[in-house]
């Protein structure tokens, strides 16, 4: 049970530091990268490439484990198929970090910096999620 809880616990607090530290949590960031023909902040670049290299050994180690040091197995992807779903949900992923600055991680890492305007997407995101799971009868 506590592995349950306390690993999860760990590792988003390491990636919700990484997030601050990184300046994501920042909307005016995200917004600068976005901005490719005015006042452009590459930051975003920086972080999305530590990111994309720590997982690359991630995957690399990954492939030697015969099972997970805190869990029973992996809870790997089992699809690769691109679906209008997918793609539909990408985009409005997209478009909602546009204009907000935000997405998910940093949400909830910037409700400790910057609890009101953070807590107004936070409970907008978690709506969106709510009204999906309505609308495909999940909820």
């Amino acid at each position: 049970m506590t592995r349950d809880i306390l690993v999860p616990l760990a590792s988003g607090t390491v990636f919700g530091a990484g997030l601050t530290i990184g300046g994501m949590t920042d909307p005016a960031r995200v917004r600068g990268f976005l901005d490719l023909f005015g006042n452009w902040d590459p930051t975003l670049a920086f972080v999305m490439g530590g990111a994309v290299l720590v997982m690359a050994v991630a995957w690399l180690i990954q492939r030697r484990m015969p099972r997970p040091v805190f869990a029973e197995g992996f809870s790997l992807p089992d699809r690769s198929d691109i679906t209008a779903r997918l793609v539909g949900g990408s985009a409005l992923f997209g478009i909602g970090w546009g204009i907000a600055g935000l997405c998910p991680g940093p949400g909830f890492a910037a409700l400790a910096i910057a609890p009101g305007s953070a807590a107004i997407f936070v409970a907008a995101m978690l709506a969106g999620m709510l009204v999906v799971r309505l609308v495909e009868g999940q909820g």
